[in-house]
Protein backbone atom coordinates (compact mmCIF):
# COMPACT_ATOMS: atom_id res chain seq x y z
CA UNK A 1 0.00 0.00 0.00
CA UNK A 2 1.12 3.19 -0.81
CA UNK A 3 1.79 6.33 1.29
CA UNK A 4 -0.75 7.61 -0.53
CA UNK A 5 -3.47 5.51 0.06
CA UNK A 6 -2.73 5.17 3.80
CA UNK A 7 -3.65 8.79 3.90
CA UNK A 8 -6.86 8.41 1.71
CA UNK A 9 -7.68 5.87 3.84
CA UNK A 10 -7.26 8.08 7.13
CA UNK A 11 -9.47 11.07 5.24
CA UNK A 12 -12.32 8.13 4.21
CA UNK A 13 -12.45 7.68 8.30
CA UNK A 14 -12.69 11.14 9.12
CA UNK A 15 -16.54 11.91 8.61
CA UNK A 16 -17.30 8.96 11.02
CA UNK A 17 -14.85 9.92 13.31
CA UNK A 18 -16.59 13.05 13.00
CA UNK A 19 -20.55 11.57 13.18
CA UNK A 20 -19.53 9.14 15.98
CA UNK A 21 -17.69 11.84 18.34
CA UNK A 22 -19.17 11.50 21.89
CA UNK A 23 -21.49 8.97 20.71
CA UNK A 24 -21.76 5.37 22.29
CA UNK A 25 -21.38 2.28 20.45
CA UNK A 26 -22.05 -1.03 22.15
CA UNK A 27 -19.88 -4.13 21.05
CA UNK A 28 -20.61 -7.66 21.69
CA UNK A 29 -17.52 -9.87 21.77
CA UNK A 30 -17.21 -13.58 21.74
CA UNK A 31 -16.45 -16.39 19.07
CA UNK A 32 -13.31 -16.99 17.30
CA UNK A 33 -12.23 -13.84 17.41
CA UNK A 34 -11.88 -14.35 21.46
CA UNK A 35 -9.51 -17.51 21.52
CA UNK A 36 -7.13 -16.53 18.28
CA UNK A 37 -4.83 -14.34 19.32
CA UNK A 38 -4.37 -12.57 16.45
CA UNK A 39 -7.96 -11.50 16.05
CA UNK A 40 -8.10 -11.15 19.94
CA UNK A 41 -5.29 -8.48 19.51
CA UNK A 42 -6.92 -6.75 16.37
CA UNK A 43 -10.57 -6.35 18.32
CA UNK A 44 -8.01 -4.91 21.56
CA UNK A 45 -6.95 -1.88 18.80
CA UNK A 46 -9.89 -1.17 17.27
CA UNK A 47 -11.62 -1.00 20.69
CA UNK A 48 -8.74 1.67 22.21
CA UNK A 49 -8.71 3.63 18.99
CA UNK A 50 -11.84 4.46 18.65
CA UNK A 51 -11.89 5.68 22.42
CA UNK A 52 -8.98 7.66 21.29
CA UNK A 53 -10.67 9.38 19.00
CA UNK A 54 -13.91 10.49 21.14
CA UNK A 55 -16.00 7.16 20.69
CA UNK A 56 -17.74 5.76 23.57
CA UNK A 57 -17.15 2.44 23.54
CA UNK A 58 -18.60 -0.62 25.85
CA UNK A 59 -17.20 -3.91 25.14
CA UNK A 60 -19.90 -6.72 26.64
CA UNK A 61 -18.80 -10.27 26.49
CA UNK A 62 -19.52 -14.08 26.62
CA UNK A 63 -17.05 -16.67 27.64
CA UNK A 64 -18.70 -20.04 26.18
CA UNK A 65 -15.33 -21.74 25.36
CA UNK A 66 -13.48 -20.62 28.76
CA UNK A 67 -16.60 -22.09 30.67
CA UNK A 68 -16.66 -25.34 28.62
CA UNK A 69 -12.95 -25.77 29.72
CA UNK A 70 -13.14 -25.10 33.69
CA UNK A 71 -16.16 -27.55 33.39
CA UNK A 72 -14.47 -29.87 31.74
CA UNK A 73 -11.69 -29.62 34.42
CA UNK A 74 -14.01 -30.12 36.64
CA UNK A 75 -15.77 -32.98 35.16
CA UNK A 76 -18.94 -31.64 34.88
CA UNK A 77 -20.76 -31.87 31.41
CA UNK A 78 -21.98 -28.77 29.54
CA UNK A 79 -25.49 -28.89 28.79
CA UNK A 80 -27.04 -27.13 25.99
CA UNK A 81 -31.57 -26.72 25.54
CA UNK A 82 -32.56 -24.81 22.95
CA UNK A 83 -29.23 -23.23 21.98
CA UNK A 84 -28.89 -21.56 25.87
CA UNK A 85 -26.56 -23.34 28.10
CA UNK A 86 -28.58 -25.42 31.07
CA UNK A 87 -27.03 -23.75 34.00
CA UNK A 88 -27.64 -25.85 37.88
CA UNK A 89 -25.88 -24.12 41.24
CA UNK A 90 -22.59 -25.44 40.30
CA UNK A 91 -22.59 -24.19 36.79
CA UNK A 92 -23.66 -21.26 38.02
CA UNK A 93 -20.71 -20.64 40.43
CA UNK A 94 -18.31 -21.75 37.48
CA UNK A 95 -19.83 -18.93 34.84
CA UNK A 96 -19.80 -16.36 37.78
CA UNK A 97 -16.18 -16.93 38.27
CA UNK A 98 -15.12 -17.26 34.51
CA UNK A 99 -16.92 -14.41 32.60
CA UNK A 100 -16.48 -11.98 35.93
CA UNK A 101 -13.35 -13.14 36.51
CA UNK A 102 -10.74 -14.99 34.45
CA UNK A 103 -12.18 -13.22 30.94
CA UNK A 104 -13.26 -10.00 32.19
CA UNK A 105 -10.37 -9.43 33.87
CA UNK A 106 -8.13 -10.65 30.92
CA UNK A 107 -9.90 -8.56 28.75
CA UNK A 108 -9.35 -5.06 31.12
CA UNK A 109 -5.56 -6.10 31.25
CA UNK A 110 -5.33 -6.54 27.27
CA UNK A 111 -7.11 -2.95 26.68
CA UNK A 112 -5.26 -1.48 29.48
CA UNK A 113 -1.98 -3.06 27.99
CA UNK A 114 -2.84 -1.52 24.03
CA UNK A 115 -2.84 1.46 25.67
CA UNK A 116 -6.77 2.22 26.78
CA UNK A 117 -8.12 2.98 29.98
CA UNK A 118 -10.59 0.17 30.73
CA UNK A 119 -12.88 -0.96 33.85
CA UNK A 120 -13.97 -4.55 34.56
CA UNK A 121 -17.76 -4.83 35.36
CA UNK A 122 -20.52 -7.24 35.73
CA UNK A 123 -24.29 -7.44 35.75
CA UNK A 124 -24.41 -7.05 39.51
CA UNK A 125 -22.61 -4.35 39.91
CA UNK A 126 -24.76 -1.36 40.62
CA UNK A 127 -27.29 -3.43 39.89
CA UNK A 128 -26.79 -3.16 36.28
CA UNK A 129 -28.91 -5.96 35.13
CA UNK A 130 -31.59 -7.13 37.00
CA UNK A 131 -33.54 -10.55 35.87
CA UNK A 132 -35.87 -13.24 36.98
CA UNK A 133 -35.48 -16.82 36.05
CA UNK A 134 -36.56 -17.23 31.90
CA UNK A 135 -39.43 -19.08 30.98
CA UNK A 136 -41.20 -20.04 28.30
CA UNK A 137 -44.56 -21.39 26.98
CA UNK A 138 -43.39 -24.98 27.51
CA UNK A 139 -42.38 -24.40 30.53
CA UNK A 140 -38.98 -25.18 30.18
CA UNK A 141 -36.14 -25.38 32.80
CA UNK A 142 -32.76 -23.58 32.26
CA UNK A 143 -32.05 -23.75 35.52
CA UNK A 144 -30.04 -20.15 36.67
CA UNK A 145 -30.46 -18.70 32.90
CA UNK A 146 -31.92 -15.32 33.79
CA UNK A 147 -33.53 -12.95 31.35
CA UNK A 148 -33.27 -9.48 32.22
CA UNK A 149 -36.29 -6.82 33.37
CA UNK A 150 -34.28 -3.76 34.01
CA UNK A 151 -31.03 -2.01 33.34
CA UNK A 152 -29.48 0.44 35.83
CA UNK A 153 -26.57 2.19 33.41
CA UNK A 154 -25.34 4.54 36.07
CA UNK A 155 -22.09 2.16 36.79
CA UNK A 156 -21.42 2.51 32.99
CA UNK A 157 -22.39 6.06 32.06
CA UNK A 158 -20.08 6.60 35.13
CA UNK A 159 -17.20 4.68 33.80
CA UNK A 160 -17.44 6.41 30.26
CA UNK A 161 -17.33 9.81 31.91
CA UNK A 162 -14.70 9.18 33.43
CA UNK A 163 -12.60 8.04 30.12
CA UNK A 164 -12.86 4.55 30.35
CA UNK A 165 -14.18 1.78 28.59
CA UNK A 166 -16.74 -0.60 30.20
CA UNK A 167 -16.12 -4.08 30.01
CA UNK A 168 -19.37 -5.63 31.08
CA UNK A 169 -19.74 -9.24 31.64
CA UNK A 170 -23.09 -10.88 31.70
CA UNK A 171 -23.94 -12.02 35.22
CA UNK A 172 -27.76 -10.47 36.37
CA UNK A 173 -28.83 -10.01 39.83
CA UNK A 174 -31.96 -11.79 40.09
CA UNK A 175 -34.43 -10.10 41.82
CA UNK A 176 -36.84 -12.83 42.09
CA UNK A 177 -34.41 -14.93 44.26
CA UNK A 178 -31.44 -13.91 46.26
CA UNK A 179 -29.01 -15.53 43.20
CA UNK A 180 -27.43 -14.80 40.19
CA UNK A 181 -27.97 -15.36 36.44
CA UNK A 182 -26.72 -16.41 33.82
CA UNK A 183 -27.72 -14.11 30.49
CA UNK A 184 -27.01 -14.56 26.96
CA UNK A 185 -24.21 -12.08 26.07
CA UNK A 186 -26.30 -10.88 22.67
CA UNK A 187 -29.50 -9.79 24.76
CA UNK A 188 -27.45 -8.39 27.26
CA UNK A 189 -25.87 -5.82 24.90
CA UNK A 190 -28.70 -5.68 23.22
CA UNK A 191 -30.55 -4.11 26.59
CA UNK A 192 -27.29 -1.77 27.13
CA UNK A 193 -27.48 -0.39 24.18
CA UNK A 194 -31.14 0.84 24.78
CA UNK A 195 -30.85 1.56 28.05
CA UNK A 196 -27.44 3.81 26.94
CA UNK A 197 -29.08 5.35 23.96
CA UNK A 198 -25.79 4.07 21.92
CA UNK A 199 -25.91 4.73 18.35
CA UNK A 200 -24.92 1.45 17.55
CA UNK A 201 -24.55 -2.20 18.51
CA UNK A 202 -22.45 -4.67 16.76
CA UNK A 203 -22.74 -8.38 17.25
CA UNK A 204 -19.09 -9.85 16.38
CA UNK A 205 -20.10 -13.54 14.97
CA UNK A 206 -18.67 -16.54 13.38
CA UNK A 207 -20.24 -15.83 9.74
CA UNK A 208 -20.16 -12.86 7.39
CA UNK A 209 -23.74 -11.90 8.59
CA UNK A 210 -27.14 -12.67 6.80
CA UNK A 211 -26.43 -14.06 3.05
CA UNK A 212 -29.29 -15.30 0.77
CA UNK A 213 -27.16 -18.41 0.47
CA UNK A 214 -24.88 -19.52 3.41
CA UNK A 215 -22.89 -20.88 1.82
CA UNK A 216 -22.22 -18.25 -0.66
CA UNK A 217 -20.69 -14.86 1.35
CA UNK A 218 -21.23 -13.06 -2.44
CA UNK A 219 -24.81 -13.13 -1.32
CA UNK A 220 -24.43 -10.99 1.63
CA UNK A 221 -27.19 -8.75 2.37
CA UNK A 222 -25.28 -5.27 3.56
CA UNK A 223 -28.17 -3.88 4.51
CA UNK A 224 -31.44 -5.04 5.80
CA UNK A 225 -34.78 -3.23 7.00
CA UNK A 226 -36.85 -4.09 9.82
CA UNK A 227 -39.48 -4.21 6.99
CA UNK A 228 -37.83 -6.86 5.26
CA UNK A 229 -37.40 -9.41 7.85
CA UNK A 230 -40.38 -11.25 8.23
CA UNK A 231 -40.44 -12.07 4.21
CA UNK A 232 -36.29 -12.95 4.91
CA UNK A 233 -37.62 -15.22 7.49
CA UNK A 234 -40.28 -16.44 5.78
CA UNK A 235 -38.07 -17.38 2.74
CA UNK A 236 -35.88 -19.25 4.95
CA UNK A 237 -32.64 -16.91 4.84
CA UNK A 238 -32.77 -16.42 8.01
CA UNK A 239 -32.53 -19.81 10.18
CA UNK A 240 -30.96 -21.44 12.92
CA UNK A 241 -28.58 -19.33 15.30
CA UNK A 242 -29.42 -16.43 12.80
CA UNK A 243 -32.96 -16.47 14.27
CA UNK A 244 -32.07 -14.92 17.48
CA UNK A 245 -29.55 -12.49 16.85
CA UNK A 246 -31.62 -10.75 14.30
CA UNK A 247 -34.51 -10.26 16.31
CA UNK A 248 -32.15 -9.41 19.43
CA UNK A 249 -31.08 -6.11 16.64
CA UNK A 250 -34.72 -5.83 15.55
CA UNK A 251 -35.57 -5.22 18.90
CA UNK A 252 -32.87 -3.28 19.70
CA UNK A 253 -33.57 -0.79 16.71
CA UNK A 254 -37.07 -0.85 17.38
CA UNK A 255 -36.37 0.78 21.05
CA UNK A 256 -33.96 3.82 19.54
CA UNK A 257 -31.03 2.32 18.99
CA UNK A 258 -30.23 3.60 15.00
CA UNK A 259 -28.73 0.80 13.81
CA UNK A 260 -27.52 -3.18 14.49
CA UNK A 261 -24.36 -4.67 12.58
CA UNK A 262 -23.60 -8.29 12.78
CA UNK A 263 -19.96 -8.49 11.68
CA UNK A 264 -17.67 -11.41 11.05
CA UNK A 265 -15.25 -11.23 14.03
CA UNK A 266 -12.95 -13.44 12.23
CA UNK A 267 -11.61 -10.55 9.73
CA UNK A 268 -8.75 -8.17 11.65
CA UNK A 269 -10.25 -4.66 12.33
CA UNK A 270 -13.91 -5.90 11.41
CA UNK A 271 -15.03 -3.44 13.97
CA UNK A 272 -13.15 -0.48 12.70
CA UNK A 273 -13.74 -1.38 8.88
CA UNK A 274 -17.66 -0.99 9.82
CA UNK A 275 -17.40 1.82 11.98
CA UNK A 276 -15.16 3.75 9.63
CA UNK A 277 -15.20 3.30 6.55
CA UNK A 278 -17.65 3.71 3.54
CA UNK A 279 -17.88 -0.14 2.61
CA UNK A 280 -18.62 -1.32 5.69
CA UNK A 281 -18.62 -5.05 6.48
CA UNK A 282 -21.11 -7.98 7.36
CA UNK A 283 -25.47 -6.57 7.39
CA UNK A 284 -26.38 -3.57 9.11
CA UNK A 285 -30.46 -3.70 10.52
CA UNK A 286 -32.29 -0.31 10.42
CA UNK A 287 -35.53 1.16 10.21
Amino acid sequence: MTTNERAQILAEALPYIQQYHNKTIVVKYGGNAMVNQELFEAVMKDIVLLSFVGIRVVLVHGGGPEINEMLDKIGKESRFIKGLRYTDAETMDVVQMVLCGKVNKNLVSAINRTGGKALGLCGADGSLFQAVRKTDAEGTDYGYVGEIVKVNPESVTTALDGGYIPVVSTIAQGVDEAVSYNINADTAASKLAVALKAEILILLTDVPGLMLDPKDPSTLLSLVHLSEISKLKKDGVITGGMIPKVDCCVETVRQGVDRCSIIDGRVPHSILIETLTDAGIGTMIKK
